[in-house]
């Protein structure tokens, strides 16, 4: 009989384990805890929740709202535990951690088409699976990582992840910016925050007295030369920046006709030009701290941010050179990835990752071409960032309405409100998501 390997006991591994053995499946689950454990994890649990206990927002017409009513409709084992083992959290789906993973233990324990070995899986050899799911994380074992880096090419891992600040556009101080290209070269896409000497002065000791985020032991961050945090770039003089991410030069002030004494640049990140980031301000800096000390900068005393800097270890494949949006390695077909080391970041995308993996492993196993997941919905949207991405630029992401596609111009034009713009996003989504699993029965 025709068997899957899954590999990785967290989240996505779990999931995908349940939804193949759901479907008549064979599955062999396979755990490095508690014979060999990682340097985050705390048991050996399945499903253990690392870092916070929350899957974010079940607020109606959210990005992760939306994930998650996909994820219900599709028959998700883990978010029916999680529902389970809700603790009160305002609007997010928070967990018991303890009862969450013991839920999900005893889901795979009574499963009979599920064989758990609790050893390290060294190689990908073809010999050992008919499939293989790989879900082992963002702390694949390195081994593991080996063997992933012999079928993909040595350079197509990623060990360390940097994340510059959003900014919501609509809380930038437009009085005090301007639109400018570099030496007037392309179109004037870019917002400009100009500094004068007293202000860059200021942001820089403002920079070498902040606190840092603290760093997990196994967490020791090695970082790149040419993606250091803005911090670490200050440290190595006054000036640095002024000759690195905040360089003025050929950026001119159309108030003043001059260069600023310095400058930070904010690159739009969607279509719909509502946040943009901050380029080059990647940084390990303690939530608390960036949101003091960026609203330094001219433009953003009274921003919103979306998202803070971070510096973090994340192993992850580059997707969009890899990847099918079936989560097959192009390279090795009978090898799905899931989970966070596809690129995805969160909970409850990794568990999405997962599921997804479990269905359409099925479909192979039953001589079945997959069918990748509408483009419209909240899990085609991510499939379709982490395997067409800009290959320079791909970083892990979160499920966000950038993600989605926009709504029509005209559309966009006359619903002037962001949140019934949202709201018909999430129903054509539902909607396509529905269309698309009618053929494909859910788990039970």
């Amino acid at each position: 009989m025709k068997t899957i390997r899954v590999i990785g006991g967290g989240l996505a591994g779990p999931e995908a384990a349940l939804q193949a053995a759901s479907r008549g499946h064979k599955v062999h689950l396979y755990e490095m805890r508690p014979t060999r454990s990682t340097e985050a994890h705390q048991t050996s649990d399945f499903a253990e929740l690392v870092c916070s206990n929350s899957l974010k927002s079940e607020s109606q017409n959210s990005a992760p709202w939306l994930l998650k009513q996909e994820m219900r409709s599709a028959g998700s084992f883990l978010l029916q535990d999680a529902d389970a083992s809700a603790v009160p959290a305002g609007h997010a789906l928070a967990v018991d951690r303890v009862a969450f993973s013991a839920r999900v233990a005893e889901r795979i324990a009574e499963n009979p088409n599920i064989t758990v070995h609790r050893e390290e899986v060294l190689d990908l050899s073809p010999e050992n699976a008919d499939l293989t799911i790989l879900a082992s994380g963002p702390l694949t074992s390195k081994p593991l990582t080996d063997a992933l880096q012999q079928i993909t090419g040595s350079d197509q891992l990623a060990f360390y992840d940097s994340i510059s600040p959003i900014v919501d556009a609509t809380t930038i101080d437009m009085d005090k910016v301007y639109f400018a290209a570099r030496w007037d070269k392309g179109t004037a896409d870019y917002i400009n925050c100009p500094f004068t000497k007293e202000e860059y002065d200021a942001f820089i000791d403002a920079l070498a007295n902040a606190e840092q985020a603290e760093s997990k032991e196994w967490e020791k961050l090695q970082y790149f030369e040419g993606c250091l945090p803005i911090e670490e770039t200050a440290r190595r003089g006054r000036d640095t920046l002024r000759f690195g991410p905040m360089k003025p030069a050929g950026l001119t002030n159309p108030k003043t006709g001059r260069w600023p004494y310095a400058a930070v640049q904010l690159r739009c990140e969607n279509l719909r030009a509502d946040s943009y980031n901050l380029v080059g301000f990647q940084n390990h800096l303690k939530f608390g701290e960036q949101a003091r000390i960026l609203r330094m900068i001219p433009g953003l005393e009274h921003a919103t941010f979306l998202r803070y800097g971070q510096i973090h270890r994340n192993t992850y494949i580059h997707a969009p050179s890899l990847l099918t949006e079936t989560l097959q390695l192009k390279a090795r077909p009978d090898i799905l990835i899931a989970g966070q080391l596809s690129g995805v970041e969160g909970y409850t995308e990794s568990i999405a990752g997962g599921m997804l993996a479990g269905i359409f492993a099925s479909a192979l196993l039953e001589g079945r071409t997959p069918t990748s997941c509408p483009r419209a919905s909240a899990h085609g949207s991510l499939l379709y960032y982490i395997t067409h991405s800009e290959a320079k630029s791909f970083q892990p992401a979160n499920i966000t309405f950038d993600l989605l596609p926009p709504l029509e111009e005209e559309l966009r034009k006359r619903i002037r409100d962001k949140k019934e713009r949202h709201r018909i996003q999430c129903e054509r989504a539902l909607e396509a998501w529905q269309s698309w699993l009618q053929p494909v029965p859910a788990g039970v």
